[in-house]
């Protein structure tokens, strides 16, 4: 039936005996579970709490502790790139040391490759540990509660701190925190998808079942982790936490890596094109040399050489650490990112969606008038609000507190003594209204209902008018709807309250009785536009992001404060526009409208995929239950640490504030980010790619290897630690205003334009030091020359290449690294300047050392300097060159 029932096979026995527990739980009654785990609805002392915790254990998942030790270490040390340097270095040892003459033994490229895979693995390592311990960090700035009774009071704590046994109430838009019992609920709707697949909501009773109770899923009266709340109010008994829930016993399966994102992706793409490039080098280098020189052994330590040369051994390094740089700098924005991934979409988002309400507003709700339906002040509505408003226990949100508030201000308090609530129908996003049913001293029951006016009128077949109920006529109606317009052209959100004497009795309470009601007036708020927003909403538009907003408001209220923001609000689509409009429709409009409104979660989530379907990479931006279902459609689903707990969930990035001017900062580190990562790519493939054809010529034309496999090894190394500070370079801010989508072509297009250009100035460095330096050093070409001649010639060419390829290799850094002209109107980070100095000064000093001498380097002489800067100077001429017209033709260079 789903994947939860099949995998129940194999089983913990702490699962097993808690499906035990859970099992028995459901044919008992709701004493007899209280009972059972010596409980009532006072909840616990702190005493047993901890006394709970102790025989039951904590309400954790283990999975959520990492990999080891041992297994990061595996990860950080064994990948394709350090598997062929480990190679290499086996090979070496066996020729260079085992089978080498006792006089001939030589372990410098043994060290030196060994050096390499420590370096990669130490910093693989060190950085995969930081990034776990920076995002255990960052997820406790997020922390999801419940409410449990503790000590007859309700309190909000940490999921991680419920035990067996503690009473909790559940509402709209909460997770379920452990597997639990339901006690008592009222339309409870819980979506179980996670653990069944099934997609609807399951209705879920209070009732004790009756037999014999075999399937824990199929149990009404049950709930479980990883489920959340869709709709109504409950409260629970916990009977299983942690690893004993069925989610906890799946949490290896349900743990499974997400599919990769397009980032992802490309990022392995590219490992693998580099691999396979390697892979036709081995031979063809292998086969070159061999023939030409004879030295088959020489041949092939050159040819690995070459491959590790060409493999991005720090690739993985660098792309966690530009990824956890970034959440990091992102956190201090107040941005948290839960998804590392995500970082790549945030910063490539162009189209933004978000609520209305706390975004653009200032989230501080204020009931301004109490009116009847003439839209004079009437204090009685303002009653009649305030006893639905306290009472209610579904999803409360800012016009409930603000009802409380001025109820309590004007001395309303003592309604609560004189009434007790009997029954309610909690808010749900299809009826948009809610109702409590309560009773006076004198046994007197009423049905008070609060809701949108639209769907109020619905319910309404009376109105008190002129202070006598009337039948609800047209002409009633349209003096309502006015009413309601001139506040609503204010910005002043409107909800219609109505009652009804003595509905059904208790326990028989339903919807149905939500009809033939007496609408008796309106509660009038006011939430302003915060002063940030036009300011935030223009910057993000400087940065290409274009907001729209999606909204349950109706469109009165929404187009006033998008007018007061800036927001072009001329057009509005409305929800039942949307529901009229099949997804070819929808598609087509969808970009041109700013403004949606009175929509439903699910239209919110079509809007968001139809976008998607136009190429926008979208983000969206709520904190509801009826936002979640958008969200997970999103390229990037955005809330904030208030949010309701499945939002929270639904979310890859979470802001501390909300507010647009966090989300623009974030939307910027993001895009450094994404920014440095594609830098290192496009280096390291152009670069690479270069290398190739330079390698190629040289093995062709010349009498022996351009470089020595120790050598090459060397220079990779050099370059490599170079490198290590791009995470933290600058970033231009022209790059950073336009967003940047993934595409894996542009990189197949920088290398073949911007590759080949180094080998240009290497062929043009093999016939400086072929034709003119080396004879003239040893007086004479390379074939007239002893053996002992020959020698110091190849040492001298080995170093001029050397010099000359670590020189053009490190500055094509700086090069690329941005369209504009480098050093003048675009300098790198000093870290990057700093370790890119001492790599040019360390590897242009080697051949003057006793090192160079050992790896078989001899000191240029003082001619080969202006050859060097001329060389320099116009392959980076020419790199410029290229990287213009490139811009020119495919329009952006990185």
């Amino acid at each position: 039936m789903n994947m939860i029932k099949k995998n129940l096979i194999q089983e913990s026995p702490g699962v097993q005996q808690a499906k035990k527990r859970l099992l028995a739980a459901a044919v008992q009654s709701q004493d007899s579970v209280l009972k059972k785990y010596s409980n009532t609805y006072e909840g616990f002392s702190p005493e047993r709490v901890e006394k709970m915790r102790g025989k039951y254990g904590e309400n954790r998942i283990t999975y959520q502790n990492g990999d080891s030790l041992l297994k990061r270490l595996f990860k950080a040390f064994i990948n394709p790139f350090t598997v062929v340097l480990l190679v290499l270095a086996v090979i070496s040892f066996v020729t260079d040391v085992v089978m080498a003459a006792p006089g001939d033994k030589d372990v410098v490229s043994v060290i030196i490759v060994l050096a390499m895979v420590l370096i990669s693995g130490t910093l693989q390592f060190v950085q995969e540990t930081r990034s776990e311990k920076s995002a255990e960090k960052l997820s406790e700035l997020v922390e999801t509660t419940t409410a449990a009774i503790r000590g007859g009071v309700e309190t909000e704590i940490p999921l991680d701190e419920i035990v067996v046994g503690d009473v909790v109430r559940l509402a709209a838009g909460d997770m379920i925190p452990a597997d639990v019992r339901i006690l008592q609920a009222k339309d409870l709707f819980v979506s179980q998808s996670s653990l069944t697949g099934e997609s609807e909501p399951v209705e879920k009773f209070g009732r004790a079942l009756k037999g014999e109770v075999t399937d824990v899923l199929g149990a009404d009266n049950l709930a479980f982790m990883g489920s959340n709340v869709v709709s109504g109010s409950a409260s629970a008994i916990v009977v299983a936490v942690g690893d004993d829930t069925l989610f906890g016993s799946l949490a290896h399966q349900l743990t499974e890596k997400k599919p990769k994102t397009s980032f992802e992706k490309g990022v392995n793409s590219v490992s693998w094109i580099l691999i396979r490039f390697m892979l036709v080098m081995v031979p063809v280098v292998l086969f070159l040399n061999g023939f030409t020189k004879g030295d088959w052994i020489q041949a092939f330590l050159f040819a690995i050489s070459v491959a590790v040369g060409l493999t991005p051994e720090m690739l993985p390094m660098i792309v966690s650490a530009n990824l956890a740089k970034g959440a990091v700098a992102m956190s201090k924005k107040k941005v948290i990112v839960k998804d590392l991934h995500a970082i790549q979409n945030f910063g490539a988002m162009d189209v933004l969606c978000t609520d209305k309400t706390g975004t653009l507003t200032q989230d501080k709700v204020v009931l301004e008038y109490s009116l009847d339906i003439h839209g004079n002040e009437d204090p009685r509505v303002l009653r009649h609000g305030f006893l639905n408003s306290y009472h209610q226990t579904g999803l409360r949100n800012l016009m409930d507190a603000a009802i409380v508030s001025h109820a309590e201000e004007q001395g309303m308090e003592g309604l609560i003594r004189n009434y007790h609530k009997v029954d309610e129908i909690p808010f749900d996003f299809a009826r948009r209204r809610m109702s409590v049913v309560v009773e006076d001293k004198n046994q007197k029951t009423q049905l008070i209902t609060k809701g949108a006016i639209e769907e109020m009128l619905s319910v309404c077949a009376y109105a008190e008018f002129d202070g006598r109920v009337e039948p609800m006529t047209d002409e009633i109606r349209t003096e309502i709807l006015k009413t309601v317009e001139k506040y609503n052209a204010d910005g002043m959100r409107v909800l219609g309250i109505a009652h009804k004497t003595n509905p059904a009795p208790a326990g028989a309470f339903s919807v149905a009785d939500e009809s033939d009601m007496v609408l008796i007036g309106f509660l009038a708020f006011l939430d302003p536009p915060k002063e940030s927003t036009k300011r935030a909403l223009r910057a993000l538009h400087e940065y290409g992001v274009d907001v729209k907003v999606l909204t349950g408001d109706n469109d009165a209220v929404t187009k006033y404060i998008c007018s007061k923001v800036g927001i072009p609000a001329k057009h509005i689509l409305s929800g039942a526009d949307v529901e009229r409009m099949d997804d070819g429709e929808l598609e087509s409009i969808v970009e041109g409208v700013h403004v949606f409104a009175k929509l439903s979660p699910q239209q919110k989530a079509r809007i968001v995929a139809a976008l998607r379907a136009k190429g926008h990479t979208v983000g969206f931006m709520g904190d509801g239950i009826n936002d979640a279902a958008a969200m997970r459609e999103a390229d990037v689903g955005i809330s904030v640490d208030t949010a309701v707990d499945i939002a929270k969930e639904s979310a890859n990035i979470i802001l501390l504030e909300k507010d647009l001017m966090v989300l623009e900062e974030g939307v910027i580190e993001g895009r450094k980010t994404y920014a440095n990562i594609i830098k290192y790519i496009k280096m390291t493939a152009s670069s690479n790619f270069g290398n190739m054809f330079s390698v190629l010529a040289a093995s062709a034309f010349l009498p022996f290897l351009p470089m020595t496999p120790v050598q090459i090894l060397l220079l990779n190394l050099i370059y490599d630690v170079s490198c290590l500070a791009i995470p933290w370079d600058n970033v231009d801010e022209d790059y950073l205003r336009v967003p940047r989508q993934w595409d894996a072509s542009s990189i197949s297009k920088f290398m073949v334009w911007i590759g080949p250009s180094s080998s240009v100035f290497d062929i043009t460095t093999y016939l400086a030091m072929y034709f003119l330096i080396c004879p003239m050093v040893f007086g004479g070409a390379y074939h007239t020359l002893g053996e002992a001649g020959q020698e110091g010639f190849t040492a001298l060419f080995h170093a001029g290449w050397f010099v000359e390829s670590l020189w053009s290799q490190t500055l094509v850094i700086h090069m690329i690294r941005t369209p504009h002209i480098p050093f003048v109107k675009s300098r790198a980070s000093w870290q990057l300047t700093l370790l890119t100095t001492i790599g040019i000064a360390i590897g242009t000093i080697i051949p003057y050392t006793p090192i160079g001498g050992a790896i078989g380097l001899l000191p240029m002489p003082a001619v080969y300097f202006p050859l060097l800067l001329i060389t320099l100077v116009l392959y980076m001429l020419l790199v410029t060159l290229l990287k213009n017209k490139f811009v020119r033709r495919y329009g952006e260079l990185l």
